[in-house]
């Protein structure tokens, strides 16, 4: 419902973003971590607080996340280096890699443990997403997890992504609600009218 309505981040505001958990603690970790598979990888809010130690797996020597989307599709999505790095550094630190069948992502308690729960939607929107966005005044309307799933599919496609690619990775069952993301219309310069030539 919220497809296509939802603004996008700049390149400048989505870097900003990710720079914002800037301590050594487990919260802010995580939070790294949590910023990065958002970003890089256009996960839903429920997507993310799904997604068990167990889902970030290697493939054909590839960090991957295994995604359970909507209507139980399973999505196998590379880990973007960048992001790879931050959930190994989380995982390290809050030390439950071995609890495979445990949440990926837990609350964190005074920054000197986990709780053996996964995040709530509501906390990642308020205590994460919403809380950096404020603290790196990202002045975006209505900052919400879906507006980093909308960078990252906006920002996939402005850089070549191919948008039937985009419509499985995003989890989309129609490529309609995949084009929403796609702004490269609305730009004057990509127009057909340059691509004629006689």
């Amino acid at each position: 419902a919220n497809e296509g309505k939802t603004p996008a981040l700049s390149d400048a505001q989505a870097k900003r973003l990710l720079a914002a958990p800037a301590t050594d603690s487990l919260k802010d970790r995580r939070d790294r971590a949590i910023l990065a598979v958002l970003l890089y990888h256009a996960l839903r809010r429920g997507e993310l607080c799904r997604l068990r130690v167990s889902d970030f797996e290697m493939r054909r020597g590839i960090p991957t996340l295994v995604v359970h989307g909507k209507g139980s599709r399973l999505r196998y999505l590379p880990v973007h280096p960048a992001a790879a790095a931050l959930i190994e550094d989380y995982l390290e630190c809050a030390g439950h890699r071995e609890d495979v069948e445990g949440p990926l992502f837990r609350p964190v308690r005074n920054s000197r443990g986990s709780l053996v729960r996964p995040l709530s939607g509501q906390a990642v929107y308020q205590n994460i997403v919403k809380h950096y966005a404020d603290q790196a005044a990202i002045s975006v309307r209505a900052i919400r997890p879906h507006c980093l799933r909308a960078t990252a599919a906006t920002n996939a496609l402005e850089h070549g992504a191919d948008i039937a690619r985009v419509r499985d990775w995003l989890g989309h069952s129609a490529i309609t609600t995949t084009q929403l993301y796609d702004k490269r219309r609305h730009r004057p310069q990509d127009s057909p009218t340059f691509k004629v030539e006689y």
